[in-house]
């Protein structure tokens, strides 16, 4: 199911996790400080629970610049962030056995926003430990500022200070870069299984236009007038009053300007007849079936190629039309067997 993550990504859930759970057994980050009198460095380590290193050194120092002395138990932080980690290592697993993508979006949010916090207090704590300084202090700097650089390097008086990730650092942010990995993953899928279900919809509509152009296979076809061309004397169809078709076993259709033209096709080719149609001329470019037509033959009813013959699609119109030319109305057997016979006289 598209809701579903993949194997993949629930893999990759259960390392984030044992990413996280790990990096409660190293340091988190790191301050290197390097100065003259100290060519080996000075190094304060920073766990999810506590502080470690040379904390007393630094201490020491830190007293003649009134510095606040560094104590684990003055930060709360080092008491929750060890069950905010764990929180995040079994709500990973939580995600990789329920398999639900939005849970996974969920938690790649909350998880950069986590970070988010956790780097803005960290800078917070490093503001006040570098700027809240003892007025008594024995060394005083006028404008000087201690705060240690959030990531990188800073000159604070004759030592230089790198504040960088520690193992458990970079285990947390190899457990955030897995999680976009997922996330993306299950984006690109989701997104491809999207269009392909908006596919669907065109995709139906074409099977469906394809069958039912396969079921009309064989079934008469409109007469584009000044487009379509005659099949048997290359003209073009022009006169909505004369049109006609034949349409093959096969299912083709075959065009024609003039009951005349479609009536010499079909003597030459009776076997590739199934049906005829012809336009009714009491309309405009209407196509009726032959046989059930009525017809009116005379010189004055001047159709396109000289056949002369006008197909009606009720009696009363063909009698109508007949009168007025002072003929008779012809059926369709009358008529075709008059071209099959080559009786081409005009009636009057």
């Amino acid at each position: 199911m598209i809701n579903k993550i993949s194997t993949a990504s629930k893999i990759i859930l259960v390392l984030s996790s044992a990413c996280i759970i790990l990096s409660l057994f190293v340091p988190i980050w790191r301050i290197e400080l390097d100065a003259p009198q100290y060519p080996e460095g000075l190094m304060l380590q920073i766990h999810a629970n506590a502080i470690a290193g040379d904390v007393d050194i630094i201490n020491g120092l830190n007293h003649y610049i009134g510095m606040k002395t560094l104590r684990t138990e003055d930060f709360i932080e080092f008491t929750i962030l060890p069950y905010i980690l764990i929180s995040y290592a079994l709500l990973f697993l939580v995600t990789a056995f329920v398999g639900k993508r939005k849970l996974l979006y969920f938690i790649f949010g909350a998880f950069v926003l986590f970070g988010i916090v956790a780097m803005a207090d960290f800078w917070q704590w490093e503001y006040n430990y570098g700027h809240d300084l003892d007025p008594k202090a024995a060394i005083k700097v006028p404008g000087m500022a201690y705060q240690p650089p959030l990531v990188g390097f800073k000159q604070l008086l004759n030592f230089g200070a790198y504040s960088i990730p520690d193992k458990g650092g970079w285990l947390i942010v190899a457990a955030g870069l897995m999680l976009l990995i997922s996330v993306i993953i299950e984006y690109k899928k989701h997104k491809t299984h999207t269009l392909q279900q908006k596919m669907k919809i065109p995709t139906t509509i074409l099977a469906l236009s394809l069958f039912l152009a396969g079921c009309n296979s064989g079934q008469v076809e409109p007469i584009k007038l000044n487009k379509d061309g005659c099949d048997f004397c290359r003209m073009t169809i022009s006169d909505g009053k004369f049109g006609a078709e034949i349409i093959t076993p096969k299912g083709r259709v075959y065009k024609y300007d003039d009951l005349q033209c479609l009536l010499a096709f079909a003597n030459e080719n009776p076997s590739e007849v199934k049906a005829i149609y012809v336009n009714d001329h009491s309309k405009d470019n209407e196509l009726i079936d032959a046989t059930t037509a009525f017809f009116v033959h005379h010189k004055e009813v001047r159709s396109p190629m000289l056949g002369n013959i006008a197909a009606f699609s009720t009696q009363q119109d063909a009698e109508a039309y007949a009168s007025k030319l002072n003929t008779t109305v012809r059926s369709w057997q009358s008529i075709s067997q008059q071209a099959s016979s080559h009786e081409h006289g005009h009636e009057h």
